[in-house]
């Protein structure tokens, strides 16, 4: 071996030219070998990889390399989630083409990406905006459709009205359209649904199956299903024939309603609007904001009293008001909710607000007063009071007692409902995949027959003018109708770029031309083994993919119903924030540290250094990972990614943490260069710590728990460079190479090609090589270290072969060289043995 200095650029480049000329990572599907499909979450094409990237790759690459050492045929593919608004956005900005723009950011974060050696199969490389994938989709949206999955209605939307396009609803921002900035309104539009109510129970139970997923992100798909048991019962209006139905998850605080508030839209409201202008103002300005739970929840609550009562279905005396709400959707429960102040927060701020009776139903104690005062509502368990033949009751008890009785008298029935509602897909957009529909005036909407697939985005659009380009073009939509030839009109909306991420995983397992994907190939694939990504996927793309499989599924397409059967959600990469005098952002690389303070390189002018945050490109606080790579070596990144935090947690980037990464690389180098240095005895402590170390390391990688494989890898590193030279000490350092490979891959193929380790089977490579078996009799501590104190005091330490009689571990304490000096002549009154800890001499 050589004594020189670790050469990574060098290394870097030839080894990652070796694995593309091999194909070593490229996946068989007809190998016999057990599968394991490795998987991160694919990313958007932006421009450039930034750090939390490299963080997230590298998981899943120590992952995969470390399933191929282990004898497993391994899938880790790649692949570019690819539609979507910002392409848009820089084509507007930027007076680009979406797709050029596209394309330009996927050839250089593949060329990034490849720079830091991740073992990926990029035979199986996708993009999802090529029309040899989005064909695929639509033709899995036909079949759906024929299924009946699929369905068109008029529903509200987030409109904005600048950029002229619905907005999903993470794009409204505090009631305005995320880059417009204009006050977005509620609209109602045409749009095509998936029915992934249809699949609620199953999307529900399911989860209990899934126990290779982080809890948090179980309770989050939990409560966005969001089953609830209740009354659905009517409220009959005061003067007419008519009712006002609502759901109730409380029917035991019946009696403590004292309002009735249905949505803007309800059919109830539309009709009052019809005739009073007052009401007509209320509800157009109801429709200013986003269609979100969570900003309905954070407005300030609005009503409008329509002057209409409800009358109390078991107290006919009882007249309630009914109100025109801004907090009430219509797309929840019926449109219309029940106010019960005393018991529901939201109700009791609506009701001080209003003046409105606020009455005590349910007492954690013995306070039976009927009017509850104070500003936060009692939301707890208790008895019932003020209910009339409820009363004493518990909450449960008057609840069941509620629903007989509106069921036996016919005014409401027992109800399960669902926060979870049926998908939306339909974005009026350009950049995504044209939804494969003709709508013709004689037959209706048809679907594209699927040999006219793909149904391509034309090249010729521009977006000088705000909305969707497709609507604006000559002759793009203008077509023949399928069924009957008539002149007929192509739809312009397409699909929610969600839909394009809920099957990519079944598409990266099976790529035939003529179809979605070969159903026996994905068998053997799926469901993905370990899933990757951030946790703010957890609810929408997770239950889309878990939804898009079941759909799949129930119409015999494929048999996998679970998509990804592991989900590990890392935590973010997160760095200091600077600002300028001006308060305007400053970027790393535009400050540097003197002394105590901060300064702008460029003038020398103060900096404050801000908070540790998540980085973003609006606070500057990104790290390039690329000049990094060509400082340090990619081997160096990756170790520091791996190296610090457990990797659920957030990791604070720090100059000095890529230093000391860099040093253990050219530490491991050194070590490395030491072997066959000398012959020695058998060093048992040694082979004993690195067997322990093989089985620990394998643990740990395989339960992601990487900074606790890379600490043992760190101490034994440690107890080589302390042990003498031997062959021991040579199986230690070749033992230590394996099993660091799958965290710095190109140091360990240089130094498996220097130490001749190479042979037929493994093609010359530690990546094709066979990961460390432990010896179990060395994993066994048949060993004692015991201490040897006299009059209680640490005098010595001997190490003895576990379960040795106390004579025999008295004998041997007594014969030692510092305790014959310390004992002398003198014979000891007492000794005490505590077998395998402890010999103490009292004299």
């Amino acid at each position: 071996m050589t004594d020189q200095r670790f050469n990574p650029l060098a290394a870097d480049a030839r080894w990652q030219a070796r694995w593309e000329q091999d194909a070593t990572f490229v996946a068989d599907d007809a190998s016999a070998k057990p599968k394991s499909y490795i998987l991160e979450m694919f990313p958007y094409p932006s421009g450039r990889i930034h750090i939390g990237h490299v963080r997230n790759y590298t998981m899943g690459d120590v992952l995969a390399r470390y399933k191929r050492m282990t004898g497993h045929e391994v899938l880790h593919p790649m692949g570019w989630d690819a539609f979507g608004m910002p392409a848009e956005n820089a084509a507007m900005e930027k007076g680009v083409h979406p797709g050029g723009w596209t394309r330009d950011n996927i050839a250089t974060m593949r060329a990034q990406l490849k720079k830091l050696g991740f073992a990926i199969d990029w035979t199986r490389e996708l993009a999802t905006c090529e029309s040899d994938y989005y064909g695929h989709e639509q033709a899995l949206f036909l079949d759906l459709l024929e299924a009946g999955l699929v369905y068109r209605k008029e529903s509200a939307v987030n409109w904005d009205p600048v950029d002229m396009t619905v907005l999903a609803n993470e794009q409204v921002i505090d009631g305005k359209g995320w880059r417009s900035g204009a006050p977005v309104e509620k609209r109602k539009l045409s749009q095509w649904f998936l029915k992934i109510t249809d699949f609620a129970d199953e999307l529900l139970d399911g989860l209990g199956d899934l126990d290779k997923w982080p809890d948090k992100v179980r309770l989050m798909q939990e409560n966005w299903i969001g089953k609830s048991e209740g009354l659905t019962f009517r409220f009959a209006v005061a003067g007419s024939s008519g009712t006002v139905e609502v759901f109730s998850t409380r029917p035991d605080t019946i009696f403590g309603a004292s309002f009735v508030a249905v949505a803007a839209d309800h059919p109830l409201a539309q009709r009052i609007a019809a005739d009073n202008a007052d009401a007509a103002a209320f509800v157009a300005r109801c429709k200013q904001g986003g269609t979100t739970a969570a900003e309905v929840e954070t407005q300030e609550k609005l009503g409008f009293d329509t002057g209409l009562k409800a009358i109390h279905p078991l107290d006919a005396n009882i007249a309630l008001p009914i109100y025109i709400a801004n907090f009430v959707l219509m797309d929840y429960g019926s449109g219309a909710v029940m106010g019960v102040p005393a018991h529901d927060q939201r109700d009791l701020d609506f009701a001080r607000k209003y003046g409105l009776d606020v009455r005590q139903v349910v007492t954690p104690d013995d306070s039976a007063d009927a009017v509850f005062e104070g500003d936060t509502a009692f939301t707890g368990e208790g008895r019932i009071v003020n209910s009339g033949f409820l009363d004493g009751m518990d909450v449960t008890a008057a609840g069941a007692a509620v629903t007989a009785r509106a069921t036996s008298e016919n005014w409401g029935e027992a109800t399960t409902t669902w926060r979870l509602r049926d998908w939306g897909v339909s974005r009026q957009r350009y950049w995504g995949t044209p939804i494969p529909i003709i709508h013709c005036a004689t037959c209706g909407p048809v679907g594209v027959p699927k040999d006219q697939l793909p149904v391509v985005l034309p090249e010729d659009v521009d977006f000088k003018t705000p909305g969707n380009p497709l609507d604006r073009h000559p002759s793009w939509s203008q077509v023949d109708c399928p069924k009957c030839g008539g002149a007929a009109r192509r739809e312009t909306d397409t699909l929610d770029t969600f839909v394009d991420s809920s099957w990519y995983f079944l598409r990266f397992a099976s790529q035939p031309k003529d179809r979605p994907f070969d159903p026996e190939i994905v068998r053997q694939w799926l469901p993905v083994d370990q899933y990757i990504g951030g946790v703010e996927h957890a609810i929408l793309h997770l239950l889309y993919a878990r939804f898009w499989t079941r759909a799949l599924a129930r119409i015999g397409m494929i048999d996998v119903k679970e998509p990804f059967a592991g989900l590990f959600t890392q935590g973010m990469v997160t760095h200091e924030t600077y600002k300028a005098g001006d308060g305007s952002w400053l970027s790393p690389n535009e400050v540097k540290r003197d002394g105590a303070d901060w300064t702008r390189i460029i003038d020398g002018t103060p900096v404050t250094p801000g908070r540790v945050e998540k980085m973003s490109k609006s606070k500057k606080n990104t790290i390039d990972p690329l000049p990094i790579v060509d400082q340090y070596g990619a081997d160096a990144v990756r170790w520091f990614m791996l190296s610090d935090s457990p990797p659920e947690r957030d990791l604070p980037w720090s100059e000095a943490g890529i230093e000391g990464a860099w040093r253990f690389v050219q530490r491991l180098w050194r070590l490395i260069g030491s072997v066959g240095k000398g012959g020695g005895e058998t060093d048992k402590p040694l082979a004993q710590k690195l067997h322990r170390t093989i089985a620990g390391v394998g643990d740990d990688i395989s339960a992601l728990a990487f900074n606790k494989a890379v600490a043992k890898l760190y101490e034994l590193a440690n107890a080589i460079e302390k042990a003498k030279p031997s062959a021991t000490r040579d199986d230690a350092i070749d033992g230590l190479v394996r099993l660091v490979a799958p965290m710095v891959p190109h140091l360990a193929e240089e130094a498996w090609a220097q130490m001749g380790r190479a042979n037929n089977e493994d093609r010359g490579l530690i990546a094709d090589a066979a990961w460390p078996v432990a010896d179990p009799a060395l994993l066994v501590d048949d060993e004692a270290t015991i201490a040897i104190q006299v009059m209680g005091k640490l005098r010595d330490t001997m190490t003895l072969p576990k379960g040795m009689a106390k004579d025999e571990i008295e004998a041997a304490a007594m014969a030692r060289e510092k305790i014959v000096a310390y004992v002398g002549d003198s014979v000891p009154k007492k000794v005490i043995v505590v077998p395998d800890r402890l010999v103490n001499i009292v004299l």
